[in-house]
């Protein structure tokens, strides 16, 4: 017993053989404890990782109920209530799920005689509409979300129109306005125009007036018709390269190509041919016949009717050209040079020194339409031929200012420069440059403004920020030079220069 209670009191040996005298030593820590409280913190954090863990939420993707939905009632058609039958084709669906459309609805809720019925017969009266698109319709009547491809909304939008699928409807005119090109923005202006999307149809008219001059394509004038060209071609807001007399150019191209569909060659190609065959109509009608007053040609007034014939005479080449056209009847043409006489005899005689009191909506009507085309970025200054009475305006670009000069004396001008104090001039200056679809990428408009200008006078419209230019850009100008007819004016100069908006 001796023996052993001596080996209990022995002190415990280190692995290493030796005592270990920092246990309960004076002066020294327990080593012991230390190690005990550093596990128990460890453990403590474990322990807290863990129960953070256990209490996050994971995802995990699981076959939704909708698509369950889909999948179970709409392409298994389990449980129907009723048949719909359309077009030779049959789908099981819910009446539960088809009284989400206004066009069933009404069918069910009323005292009509399908409200009872299991198997119904639908007309469907529009020759837009097909099986594929009936198959999308009514399959989003069971599912959140629908896929639709660009060559087949319209066929949707006309299955969601007769059902009243206000959803769908909206769906289909975010997928037109973002697929606007040359290919689709015909077909997209007019079914907008047939199913009423006025943001759709607007969206296809801006892009319209932007892509009509700036990007010529014989397959888009192809499918233009008479009533959006005449929207197009009397708008303000159309991009004019370079002046009036390319507007009349391209409806010589146009009128010929719808006159002649089966024409197919390059772009460059097509101005030559259709003066040819204008030659050789003009040779059949005789001279004294201007070719919109013959059974050809009565369609088309409606649109030459918008041309700018004012901008037009004011130069004598492009005059010419539209005399030996023989296109425009010689009336029309009266009116306008008798017009354009009395502006000049105005500002010569009458003191006009320009448009000081216009408002906007006389300005869209009677403003010059110009632009240039910006190739890439650098130096560059030009002007607009054409008499402009007197008014000789330098347009500049450089380090990304536009700026305006009213030349008088500094440098050379091809015409008379009028050599009044102060001359007024009303102008809208807009820049815009183009995706490869034709997409607005960048615009900058100053708006309708009023501008007083001395002799030699300079004034910057325009400084643009280097980050939002792209480039080829287009520069695009209004201009109204004189004081409309009625608008005699007898007031004295402004004092100085100045710059206002228009009303």
């Amino acid at each position: 017993m001796g023996s052993l209670g001596s080996r209990l009191r022995s002190p415990p040996r280190s692995p290493q053989g030796t005592a270990d005298s920092s246990c309960g030593a004076p002066g020294h820590g327990c080593k012991c404890r230390k190690r005990k409280r550093s596990s128990e913190c460890q453990c403590d954090s474990e322990t807290e990782e863990e129960d953070s863990l256990l209490n996050t939420p994971r995802r995990k993707k699981l076959k939704s109920t909708s698509k369950y939905i889909y999948q179970t009632l709409f392409l298994n058609g389990e449980n129907s209530d009723i048949r719909i039958c359309a077009l030779g084709q049959e789908w099981n669906l819910h009446k539960v799920y088809l009284c989400q459309s206004g066009y069933f609805s009404s069918m069910f809720s009323g005292s009509w005689k399908e409200s009872s019925m299991t198997s119904i017969e639908v007309e469907i009266p529009d020759q837009n509409i097909d099986t594929e698109a009936l198959q999308v319709a009514f399959g989003s009547l069971y599912r959140d979300d629908v896929l639709i491809k660009p060559s087949r909304v319209v066929s949707i939008l006309a299955a969601a129109c007769m059902l009243q699928l206000d959803g769908l409807i909206q769906q289909c005119g975010e997928t037109m306005k973002e697929t606007i090109s040359v290919k689709t923005v015909c077909n997209y202006h007019a079914s907008a125009t047939l199913y009423g999307l006025d943001s759709v149809t607007k969206k296809c008219q801006e892009w319209l007036l932007n892509n009509l001059m700036t990007h010529q394509n014989v397959d888009l004038m192809k499918e233009l018709s008479v009533m959006v060209m005449e929207q197009l071609v009397q708008s303000s807001d159309l991009l004019v390269m370079q002046v009036e007399m390319d507007v009349y150019t391209a409806l010589k191209k146009w009128m010929f190509l719808q006159l002649n569909p089966s024409w197919d060659g390059p772009i460059k190609q097509l101005l030559a041919d259709a003066d040819a065959w204008i030659c050789k109509r003009r040779s059949e009608l005789g001279e004294e016949q201007a070719f919109l007053n013959t059974e050809q040609g009565v369609p088309f007034i409606p649109v030459f009717r918008h041309v700018r014939l004012q901008y037009i005479v004011n130069d004598l080449a492009s005059a010419r050209i539209l005399e030996r056209d023989n296109i425009v009847p010689p009336e029309w043409l009266s009116a306008v040079y008798k017009l354009q006489w009395f502006a000049m005899l105005r500002t010569e005689h009458d003191n006009d020194i320009g448009p000081q009191d216009a408002n906007k909506e006389e300005f869209e009507l009677n403003s010059m339409r110009c632009g240039r085309k910006l190739a890439k970025d650098g130096d560059y200054c030009w002007r607009w031929t054409g008499f402009n009475f007197g008014f000789d305006l330098l347009v500049t670009y450089t380090n990304r200012f536009i700026v305006f000069k009213r030349n008088t004396l500094s440098q050379p001008c091809g015409g008379a420069v009028s050599l009044q104090p102060r001359r007024h001039i009303a102008y809208r200056l807009r820049l815009a440059s183009f995706d490869s679809s034709g997409k607005l990428v960048c615009s900058r408009s100053t708006g309708y403004q009023l501008l007083t200008l001395e002799k030699d006078q300079e004034y910057v419209v325009m400084n643009l920020d280097s980050r939002l230019l792209t480039f080829p850009l287009y520069v695009c100008c209004n201009f109204l030079y004189t004081s409309p007819p009625s608008d005699r004016q007898s007031s004295t100069p402004e004092p100085e220069s100045s710059a206002r908006s228009m009303s």
